[in-house]
């Protein structure tokens, strides 16, 4: 039945119920309606109004379930689904048409945001190729030319060649950081666990902070995909640790369970910021790679530090 018949059905029940009640019951109005009469009446049309919005507001229940799920939806966290009322046609076509627009939006923003990380890690792998290949090898000449200078410069220009020297050696140090922070190559040789452990040992000689690396021996089998979206959550979480925690000690961990595995970066810290929760370049860009891969990303409070807990979910394949 249409809605449009149900509500032409509630309001022809109130109605004649209405008109039984005046039809069986002795009530009357004058000529002149008294002060009885006018408080029946009105009595009666409030009891009418209230049971026709009783009936109605049961009717219209689904169409309020759709707007409160419109509210709530967010695409970060895909999946939610109105459950459709097949009793009400329109309510049930409007439902299912919700639905499938839910599904095609997820669907394009899946491919448009796996296409343009794809296109992210490109073009970090060029940074870092030039970085290395490029700037870094300029700066490695530079202090060999200064070395040499060096040796044969007036012993009064020892001390300003030397310190430039040690100038252009920090510089590529810090060019040499840059590129593996943009490639990461200890993930790409020797793996996850390896690529983790490295990680963690040149954050804490790096921060001064303390690093507790729990990654067991024997991980599940994950994608290239999967690998990369944790070793990205790691970094990201350790440098928003040495930026905004004011830490002096981290836990990073990497646990599997039944059917997905964990990443959890856990700080003695001040805690989560709210705001983080909407950084695009930062958590927004974590929950976007967990999403990609059918999994979830949550910051809340660590229970064993105190501080700040972000925590990666991503499914294993059958």
């Amino acid at each position: 039945m249409t809605l449009l018949r149900r509500v032409l059905l509630v309001n022809a029940v109130v109605l004649l119920a209405a008109a039984a009640a005046l039809a069986i019951t002795p009530l009357t109005v004058s000529s002149t309606a008294r002060t009885t009469e006018v408080v029946v009446l009105v009595a009666g049309a409030v009891a009418v109004i209230a049971f026709s919005g009783l009936l109605l507001r049961r009717l219209f229940r689904p169409l309020s379930e759709l707007a409160e799920l419109m509210d709530e939806i967010d695409p970060l966290e895909p999946g939610r689904r109105i459950e459709v009322h097949r009793s009400v046609a329109e309510v049930a076509r409007l439902e299912s048409a919700f639905n499938a627009m839910l599904d095609r939006l997820e669907h394009e923003r899946r491919l448009s945001a796996r296409r343009a990380l794809q296109a992210q890690e490109r073009e970090r792998r060029r940074l870092a190729r030039e970085l290395h290949d490029e700037l870094g090898q300029a700066l490695t000449g530079v202090v060999l030319v200064l070395d040499g200078l060096a040796r044969e410069a007036p012993p009064e220009l020892r001390p300003a060649v030397s310190e430039v020297q040690e100038t252009a050696r920090a510089a590529g140090e810090k060019v040499r950081d840059l590129a593996r922070g943009l490639r990461p190559q200890a993930l790409e040789a020797f793996g996850l666990r390896s690529a983790l452990a490295s990680l963690a040992a040149g954050f804490e000689e790096r921060s001064g902070l303390r690093v507790r690396c729990e990654v067991p021996p024997d991980l599940p089998e994950l994608t290239p995909d999967q690998e990369l979206a944790v070793y990205r959550a790691a970094q990201e979480s350790l440098t928003n640790v040495a930026r905004h925690a004011e830490a002096t000690a981290v836990i990073l961990s990497l646990r599997r369970g039944d059917d997905a595995i964990a990443l959890t970066v856990a700080d003695d810290g001040v805690g989560a910021d709210p705001e983080a929760l909407h950084d695009a370049g930062g958590i927004g860009g974590m929950r976007e790679r967990a999403m990609l891969l059918g999994g979830r990303l949550s910051v809340g409070r660590a229970a064993e530090l105190g501080g700040c807990e972000v925590r990666l979910e991503l499914p294993l394949e059958a």
